[in-house]
């Protein structure tokens, strides 16, 4: 089952959406480079969002990312999930921000398997505040392997 036909599966829905102020996924050769994308969730990790709140959060930024991913190359199979990088606004005494990140990489791990074309590198790092207060922003880089 391709990633499309899962992500189906799991109610993520892909609708045309009109360019912005900025591209929210630009292709270079076999390349798809994400812009950043903010969860709807705000707040900060460690002080009124929990980790559990955080990793839905993550989850979300990926199901937006697949969505532009989507809208910018027709779909979102035939593809290698090569590198996410992830952040987490949170307190200078918050250190979970992996566990945060992993929120997208597990949706990520589902739809184009842990052990294949879903496997990636990943940096989740902590900042003092994000755009608009968002409590995640991910931006992910993709290969193109079909198509």
């Amino acid at each position: 089952m391709s990633a499309e036909q899962k992500a189906g599966e799991l109610g993520i829905t892909f609708a045309p959406k009109e360019p912005g102020y900025l591209n929210l996924c630009v292709r270079t050769g076999n390349l798809l480079i994400t812009s950043g994308h903010t969860s709807d969730l705000k707040g900060k990790l460690g002080d009124d969002v929990s980790v559990e709140q955080g990793y839905e959060a993550a989850k979300d930024c990926a199901i937006k990312i697949l969505q532009s991913v989507h809208n910018a190359h027709g779909t979102i199979a035939g593809l290698k999930v090569l590198k996410l990088l992830g952040c987490v606004n949170s307190t200078l005494e918050f250190t979970d921000q992996h566990l945060v990140i992993n929120g997208a990489s597990d949706l990520l791990h589902e739809l184009y398997g842990k052990d294949g074309d879903g496997f990636h590198a990943r940096s989740a790092l902590g900042f003092a505040a994000l755009p608009t207060g968002a409590a995640v922003e991910i931006e992910a880089i993709f290969e193109i392997i079909d198509g």
